[in-house]
Parts: C-alpha cells; sequence; structure tokens
C-alpha cells in the first residue's frame, strides 16, 4: 500500500516536471527560432505579451523544479524521523509551486495538484499534529481554483504558451498540442486516482479499525469473565486459608486443653495442689489461646509471632505443650537465627503446630523431635514422633493443610507412618534471605 502511494506521488511528480520543462523549453527555443528567422515583428502583431527574458525564465524553472525534487526526496526519508523538517518542505512546495505558476504566466497550474496529493498524504501520515499541514492544504486547493489562466488573464497581461505553438506548422501544432493536452490530463486523472486510493485507504483503515474494536470487545468480555473466575478462586483460596488457620489455631488450643484437663482427672485424688497449678496453666493457655483466636480472625498471624522471633514462639509453644502434658519434646535448631518473611514464619509455626497436635490427638506419642536445619540452600523441617503411626495416610484436615502451606512456598513435604509418624518438609531458601 506505501509503495503504491509514493508510485502515484512520483508519477505525478514526473509528469509536473516534465510539462513545466515543456513549457519553459517550447518558449525558450520558439523565441531563439524567431530572432534567427526574423520574424519579430510579425510574431508581436499576433499575441499581447511574451516573456521579458525566456533564458532567465528557463534558468529560474530549472533551479524550482530542482528544489521540489530535493525537497520530495529528503520528506520521503526523513519525514517519520523529523516531523517538523516534513512540514517545512511542503511549505517549501507550496512556496516553489506558486512560483513556477508565476513565471509560467498561469499557462499550467497542474503544479498545485501534486503539491495536494504530498499534502494529503502526510496530514493522513502526521495524524493529530497536522493542523498547519491542512491549512497548507487548504491554501493550495484554493489557489488552484483561482489560478486558472483564463481567470487571471482578466485582470494582466500575460503570454500564452498556445501564441508560441501556432508560430509552427500544423503538423508540429498538431503534436504539441496534443502532447501538452495529454500530460496535463494525465495529471488530472493520476491526481483524481490519488484521491479515490486514498479514499479507499480510509475505509480499509476504518474497518479495520472496526475489526480491532470487535475484537477489543470480545477479549473485553473475556477478561471480565476471567476477572470473575479470579474473584471466585481468590473467594475460595480465601476460605480454605481462614479453614486452615483457624482449624490450626483451634485444634491446637483444644488439644492442648483437653491433654491438659486428662492430666489433672488423672492427678485429681493424688494431689490437688498439682491439680490446682495445673488448672491454672490450663487457664493461662485458654486465655492465650482466646487472643490467639481473635488474631487468627483479625490478621491470621499468632500472638506469639508478633511478640516473639520465629524461634522464640516455637520455644514457648514446646514449653507449652510440655507443661500440658506427659510429652517429651526435643527441639533442635542447628544454632540458626530463624530469619524469615511472614509467610514463610506462618507456615513453619503451623507446620510445627499441627504436626505436634496430630501426633499427641491421633498418635498418643510420648515423645517428638523437631530439627530445623539448612541443607544444599533448602531448609529442612523434620518432626518426628514416636506414636502408633499409620499404615495408610489418609489426607485429612491436617495433613492437607500442612502440604497447601508448604507448596505455597514453593516447598515440598513428604509424610511417612510406618514408625511412629514422620513430616519430613523442604523449603526453598529465598534470594537476599540472611540465615545464620
Amino acid at each position: 500500500m506505501k509503495k503504491e502511494n509514493l508510485f502515484l506521488r512520483t508519477t505525478l511528480l514526473i509528469i509536473n516536471v516534465v510539462m513545466v520543462l515543456f513549457i519553459v523549453t517550447f518558449v525558450y527555443m520558439t523565441t531563439r527560432k524567431i530572432r534567427l528567422e526574423y520574424n519579430a515583428r510579425s510574431f508581436l502583431n499576433n499575441v499581447k505579451a511574451i516573456p521579458q527574458d525566456p533564458a532567465i525564465l528557463l534558468w529560474s524553472c530549472l533551479l524550482l523544479l530542482l528544489i521540489l525534487i530535493l525537497s520530495f526526496l529528503l520528506r520521503e526519508k526523513f519525514y517519520r524521523k523529523d516531523r517538523n523538517l516534513c512540514r517545512i518542505s511542503l511549505l517549501v512546495d507550496v512556496i516553489a509551486g506558486y512560483l513556477l505558476i508565476y513565471i509560467l504566466d498561469f499557462n499550467y497550474t497542474g503544479l498545485l495538484l501534486m503539491i495536494s496529493a504530498n499534502i494529503l498524504f502526510h496530514l493522513r501520515a502526521l495524524g493529530g499534529k497536522g493542523n498547519k499541514v491542512g491549512l497548507l492544504l487548504a491554501v493550495t486547493v484554493v489557489g488552484y481554483l483561482l489560478t486558472g489562466y483564463d481567470l487571471v488573464k482578466v485582470y494582466r497581461n500575460l503570454y500564452s504558451l498556445p501564441d508560441y505553438i501556432r508560430y509552427y506548422d500544423l503538423q508540429i501544432q498538431q503534436v504539441s498540442f496534443a502532447f501538452f493536452n495529454i500530460l496535463n490530463s494525465l495529471n488530472t486523472m493520476l491526481f483524481v486516482i490519488y484521491c479515490i486510493y486514498t479514499i479507499n485507504q480510509q475505509r480499509e483503515t476504518i474497518r479495520e479499525v472496526n475489526h480491532l474494536y470487535s475484537e477489543l470487545e470480545g477479549a473485553n468480555s473475556q477478561l471480565k469473565e476471567y476477572a470473575k473466575m479470579a474473584e471466585k478462586m481468590a473467594q475460595t483460596k480465601e476460605r480454605n486459608r481462614l479453614a486452615r488457620e483457624i482449624h490450626d489455631t483451634i485444634g491446637h488450643l483444644l488439644t492442648e486443653i483437653i491433654v491438659g484437663l486428662d492430666a489433672c482427672m488423672t492427678i485429681f485424688d493424688i494431689s490437688p495442689d498439682q491439680t490446682k497449678h495445673q488448672l491454672k496453666v490450663i487457664s493461662d493457655v485458654a486465655r492465650n489461646g482466646i487472643t490467639d483466636v481473635r488474631r487468627s480472625m483479625n490478621e491470621l498471624r499468632p500472638d506469639a509471632l508478633e511478640r516473639l522471633s520465629l524461634k522464640s514462639a516455637i520455644e514457648k509453644m514446646i514449653s507449652d505443650m510440655i507443661e500440658l502434658s506427659n510429652v517429651k519434646v526435643h527441639f533442635s535448631c542447628e544454632n540458626m537465627t530463624l530469619k524469615f518473611d511472614e509467610d514463610e514464619e506462618m507456615a513453619i509455626y503451623r507446620v510445627i503446630q499441627e504436626s505436634m497436635t496430630n501426633a499427641i490427638r491421633h498418635g498418643e506419642a510420648t515423645e517428638i523431635w523437631i530439627t530445623i536445619e539448612k541443607k544444599d540452600g533448602l531448609l529442612s523441617l523434620r518432626i518426628q514422633d514416636n506414636g502408633k503411626g499409620c499404615k495408610e495416610i489418609h489426607s485429612g484436615f491436617g495433613i492437607r493443610h500442612i502440604r497447601e502451606r508448604i507448596q505455597m512456598l514453593k516447598g515440598s513435604v513428604e509424610f511417612d507412618g510406618s514408625n511412629g509418624f514422620l513430616v519430613n518438609a523442604k523449603i526453598p531458601i529465598r534470594w537476599g534471605e540472611t540465615y545464620d
């Protein structure tokens, strides 16, 4: 499409260059012929006006044509890079065109059609920044309407190309008039073709815009559907997260209370003072648990993690568990400083909490080993108990939530119930974190 556009405009330029050269050359050569044949008096008796100096006329037109050609070439090469240069070159075209028409005494005005075609093309190419170019187009079109030879000769004497053509014999006259009229008509016809071509281009652009608009509408509808799906998925994910947090918090709290109450029932008759102390511990755990539940509902982050470091929070949780039950818990951390992002700390804390709760509630364990260590860029979390274990591991609420929490951190977890119960999790250490 762009090549066709350039071809039409280049052809218009060539036709107009040939037309101007034909007129000035014909006037110059005819003037020389008249002088050589000493027919100046008879020629002057048959014409109303002649150019002052045909030689100056020739060289002036050659210079202006050269300016038009250079302006066209520079504009086509640089107009996309420098739009101001494009506007200046179009203004140069308009000025050079009007000067040529004036020098030719309005014998040919088809130059303005060629210039209008170039302005029309760049008016579209410059888009919203083409207001000044639009003004140039208006000046050119109005000029074309007002610079006709028959209209201007009413106000001033003009030399006429047909007067020079009639100096020759009939055969040369016929050829000359035919050549001039054919080129003039061809120039007008090509301009009309260019306008039709431009209109068709505009229609094609409108069709493409309408097609893109239809596609965008379809894409917009799909995006709305995706947004609804994403919203539902987010809601489901949030519900699952809330369920996990409530299960972990309340489940662990109730397990501690039940274990503590069982211990009270066992020692009630033997040691009332120890029972009273045990009930005091249960009361403290319950109060802390209520605070934890409230915080879980508000921020879903354990109170211990808000007040303490991860390691201290884990040790506090283990201490409470040991005090409420007969279970022995061994915690090994390899002298590491457990410093993680909030989501990592939450996952590690909850996995340990859920694993201990399951070990006591389901496995009836009396001893638990918790190990945290760093291996090959991974944080290894291992919780082993001496409970009754299980041959087949069923993904209940607790196990499913342990797996989900580890997977959210791009980690992996394995379960083994052949010898007690083992939770073995591997969590990638994030870049930029410091683990001492």
